[in-house]
């Protein structure tokens, strides 16, 4: 049953990801209750309030229903847990150590993750999306997405981004495919790219817990805001299908805050 059901979820082109998030869920579920029942699914959902944050929660309940929804259950469904926002930005990466990191990965040969970073930085890429920019993509300048319900997303590669990319691309004699591979010729996996984050990050002495894909992108989100004050231009070129989501970048890091008030308040 759990093998039909990720044959489903792959039929629904949801990231791998989320697949494999799903996919576990449900088989921890039935591991550990059993039986497919409103008492038991109550019972998972109220393990999970109490052992898990908010936002991992929501994503069980996602793949539980998912799985319901796959054995024509929807009245089963459970209804997701609300998240309290908070009024700052968390595990941000700052500018001075985007650049650091940049410029190290660079001067020490690592040309792949030095563009890896920059990708995701000027882009504002999530992960998953930056392991589908191909060298055609590139050499246009952009790459055309599209979500489930057929709606378009536009990726743009910034020119000075481009530039530099395509002389790195011409010295590998790469004329088309998938822009980062791993050692083998194969797609880079989102966890490999996680990890290889993490060693420069503790390799450069810079904070692990704000060197992950997606602290990247929020980075590109903050930048942009500073740049050019456009929330619903932001929230366009990030995919976002509600503004209120794009309006947590208006916001400091919490890191900025405390700065804020360490030079304000002198009282």
């Amino acid at each position: 049953m759990v093998t039909k059901f990720k044959n489903y979820l792959i039929k629904q082109d949801l990231a791998s990801n989320s697949i494999t998030s799903y996919v576990w869920t449900v088989c921890y579920f039935l591991n550990k209750y059993g039986e497919v029942k409103k008492s038991n699914l109550l019972a998972y959902k109220m393990y999970l309030v109490e052992n898990h944050s908010p936002q991992t929660v929501n994503l069980r309940l996602q793949g539980l229903n998912k799985y319901l929804e796959f054995l024509h259950q929807d009245k089963l469904k459970l209804k997701s847990v609300k998240v309290q926002q908070k009024n700052f930005l968390e595990n941000v990466i700052s500018n001075a150590d985007y650049a650091f990191l940049k410029n190290q990965l660079k001067q020490d040969g690592h040309e792949q993750w030095y563009f890896v970073v920059w990708f995701m930085a000027a882009t504002g890429a999530r992960v998953s999306e930056l392991l589908k920019i191909k060298v055609e993509d590139v050499k246009v300048g952009y790459l055309d997405m599209y979500s489930k319900g057929g709606k378009m997303r536009r990726l743009y590669i910034p020119k000075k981004l481009r530039n530099e990319a395509l002389v790195w691309i011409e010295s590998m004699d790469r004329q088309s495919g998938y822009l980062f591979l791993n050692r083998f010729g194969k797609r880079i996996t989102t966890r490999g790219i996680a990890i290889q984050l993490k060693h420069f990050a503790k390799k450069y002495g810079i904070n692990e817990d704000v060197v992950y894909p997606h602290s990247f992108r929020h980075r590109f989100a903050k930048n942009f805001l500073e740049k050019y004050s456009d929330i619903a231009l932001l929230a366009d070129l990030m995919g976002h299908e509600s503004i209120e989501t794009t309006r947590i970048y208006l916001r400091r890091t919490a890191t900025e805050q405390q700065a804020i008030v360490d030079t304000v308040v002198d009282w």
